[in-house]
């Protein structure tokens, strides 16, 4: 196998998930191991995996190994590995990088359940079926080991234990990550996932599974986590400062291009009526209920952001700006959920002009908001924080009624949501049944 660049693929959102139809698929899982320079410890983890797959997973199964240019006898074994043992390939990269390693096999792989692990194998294998069983069965598109999980069971040492917990909420609090490991060298992906994100993917090294975790989950697609068993390795060759600080590098770099809406996360989307949140069910509001439903809940939500923004930046500024400035993080906030949650529109297509629409909508309710302060500071003495903020819910009460018709009639009309189409066109229908058969 050689090491050039995966193809292109077509764009366009994913099929639906589905239940693979096993009796027609020679190799259902492709397990990747990344090795280099363990000549020591490849052969003896390969055997074991081997031996552990045969006798516990029912369908067909390969392991390859994915040498990243190793220089001690690696690639020998590797070698020998893949002349005695059917299930075995070994494919050698003449540069280093695991993400890269990885994206080099899953691209070129037809399996339609791609996953791996590391060498050491400090991951309990029992934990393997139920890692990629959710694939199989259409309900997941990625699954994850997580030792963080409260059921796992784990041994390491406290240094290890710190830098993973640090890191895990470093992306919490920077990428709004809801994963709980994005480290554990333990993880599987659908192959129609993997032919659509690892293109979007920038990094070779150790961030990669970090990088692929972040965008599914702004992609919206489904994250399985399974809780493991795992022994550290104390001879492990990871270099924490090197790959830590390659991480935040990382971190930087994908919060950017989210945030400046750089990445097609729309290629990921799952077509209209997959999810169920689209069907109309009896007995659940659909249309203008459904929509005063969302619209009401979310508004709760972001008044209770607003006022607690407000006391705080009331410790430090005048009334104004503390309204201001609370409104203002409160309305971006407010009008990316609502364009979610209450009116179905999804990708990243005039978000852009959404959120400036609804900067338009927050202008609106900052001259209601902060004219109701001045009418309150206009009939005299100074009034405590208490009436303040009775006088600011009132306001906002009033400001949020005309949010939402404005944001029904001009920033969210009916022509961009979904919510009335009863089948998709022709055309979206000819590229659906195509992907779908790509993807088998």
């Amino acid at each position: 196998m050689t090491t050039t660049q995966p193809p292109r693929t077509p764009l366009g959102s994913l099929p639906p998930r589905e239940h693979l139809r096993l009796g027609q698929i020679a190799t259902v899982l492709d397990v990747v191991v990344p090795v280099y320079n363990e000549e020591r410890d490849l052969e003896p983890c390969v055997r074991r995996l081997h031996e552990h797959l045969a006798r516990t997973f029912p369908y067909g199964f390969r392991i390859t190994i994915a040498d990243n240019a190793s220089t001690d006898r690696t690639p020998e074994v590797a070698a020998l590995l893949d002349d005695e043992i059917d299930e075995v390939t070994a494919v050698r990269l003449e540069q280093k990088g695991r993400g890269r390693a990885l994206r080099t096999v899953w691209s070129h792989s037809e399996a339609p359940v791609l996953a791996y692990m590391d060498v050491d194998l400090s991951t309990d294998l029992n934990a393997l079926l139920p890692l990629v069983a959710p694939l199989i069965s259409g309900h997941s598109d990625l699954a994850i080991g997580s030792r963080l999980s409260r059921s796992a069971r784990v041994v390491r040492g406290p240094k290890r234990e710190f830098i993973s917990r640090t890191y895990n909420l470093i992306l919490r609090g920077s990428l709004a990550a809801h994963f709980s490991d994005a480290q554990c060298g333990f993880k599987a992906i659908r192959g129609d996932v993997a032919a659509r994100l690892l293109p979007m993917i920038e990094d070779t090294g150790w961030f990669f599974d970090t990088e692929m975790l972040v965008l599914a989950e702004r992609a919206g697609l489904r994250i399985h986590e399974v809780p493991v068993d795992w022994v550290d390795d104390p001879e492990s060759t990871v270099q924490l400062v090197r790959t830590a600080a390659d991480d935040l590098k990382g971190v930087w770099r994908v919060g950017r291009a989210l945030a400046t809406g750089g990445l097609p996360l729309d290629r990921l989307a799952r077509p209209f009526g997959d999810d169920p949140r689209d069907r109309e069910l009896s007995g659940v509001p659909g249309g203008l209920a459904r929509q005063l439903v969302g619209f009401c809940a979310v508004g709760g939500l972001s008044t209770l952001l607003y006022l607690a923004l407000y006391s705080l930046f009331r410790l430090g500024v005048g009334p104004q700006l503390a309204n201001a400035g609370a409104l203002l993080v409160s309305a971006l906030a407010n009008t990316a959920a609502n364009r979610r949650l209450t009116f179905g529109v999804r990708g990243r297509d005039r978000a852009l002009r959404h959120q400036a629409q609804g900067l338009v909508v927050f202008a609106i309710g900052l001259a209601l908001t902060s004219g109701s302060l001045a009418a309150l500071d206009a009939a005299g003495g100074e009034a405590s924080h208490g009436t303040e903020l009775a006088v600011l819910v009132a306001a906002n009460l009033a400001a949020t009624v005309l949010r939402f018709l404005l944001f029904r009639a001009w920033v969210f009309p009916d022509r961009e949501r979904p919510d009335d189409v009863g089948a998709p066109q022709p055309h979206a229908t000819h590229e659906h049944n195509d992907l779908t058969r790509s993807a088998r």
